[in-house]
């Protein structure tokens, strides 16, 4: 059998691509990527979960295979991301699951638990940041383009960041294993349709209201003291260590995990995250 499904599906207005595998009246396990990648990230990640698992991986609009029409004139923010990934899973008639944040799935992630808090049943981050700390010097470049705004820092950005040699240094930087050579290409290779690179300028532009939006993500932690489980790449230049740390001043039961691998940990460290997300989610009682 096919390790997981590829479907679309229409959700205000968007056709949304997914990767689904697992049992249908399974809990659920949502997985929401990061930039500049996709569903295709879990590639490895969702049959070793869907054995017990219903596991549902979207691409977010402007990412892997989800289509975005031209009429919609959509306006790429992280809060549009939040209310299309709320429109895909009303359209799957999903109203409780588990969500796996990492990178641009975090602020989303988040969002959506501020917006439907009965939802969230819990928290599995990996490299999801919340916390200025964890906010490593590799954002210097995105720091100065929040600053400025300035068309100069905009091409100096998508000059740096958005190149072939910068993705595959995301994907490599601090990994102990060879990274799969197909993946940063067919993120480099997704981002060269007309028009994305402005559209990944846009979010990073945006991302300086992550940060801001910080205290309130902080404030539903607190309150809801959901089961959060952090399973972090510790040599991450993006997300550093304490930024995983730091949930623990907020939920206090929160389980930290710290990797011995980079940015894509779910890259080179598929299997043991998914025997601590089956080890904690069984703890937990989902």
């Amino acid at each position: 059998m096919a390790a997981y499904t590829t479907n679309f599906v229409e959700a205000s207005g968007l056709n949304v691509f997914y990767r689904e595998a697992g049992p249908k009246d399974a809990p659920v396990i949502l997985l929401l990527h990061g930039f500049p990648s996709s569903s295709h990230q879990y590639r490895n990640l969702i049959p070793l979960l869907s054995q017990k698992y219903h596991v549902i991986a979207p691409d977010l609009p402007g990412f892997g295979f989800t289509e975005v029409p031209a009429e919609l004139k959509y306006k790429y923010t992280f809060d549009n991301l939040a209310k299309s990934i709320g429109a895909f899973l009303d359209a799957l008639s999903i109203k409780k699951y588990s969500v796996y944040v990492f990178d641009y799935g975090a602020p989303t992630g988040f969002r959506l638990a501020l917006s439907r808090p009965e939802s969230i049943q819990a928290i599995i981050s990996q490299n999801g940041n919340a916390y200025e700390e964890g906010l490593g010097d590799a954002w210097a470049p995105l720091k100065a383009y929040w600053k400025s705004g300035s068309n100069s820092d905009r091409e100096f950005v998508r000059a740096n960041v958005l190149s072939l040699d910068a993705v595959k240094w995301q994907y490599d930087t601090g990994s102990k294993v060879p990274i799969a050579p197909e993946a940063p290409y067919l993120d480099f290779a997704l981002m060269q349709r007309p028009g994305n690179e402005d559209i990944q300028l846009d979010l990073f532009y945006d991302y300086q209201n992550n940060v801001t939006k910080y205290p309130e993500f902080h404030e539903y932690f607190r309150k809801s003291q959901v089961p959060t489980l952090v399973a972090w790449g510790k040599h991450d230049p993006f997300f550093i260590p304490p930024g995983a740390e730091a949930f623990k001043r907020d939920i206090k039961e929160t389980e930290v995990h710290l990797l011995d691998a980079g940015h894509f940990a779910v890259e080179s460290n598929a299997e043991d995250i998914a025997g601590l997300v089956l080890k904690f989610l069984e703890k937990t009682g989902i």
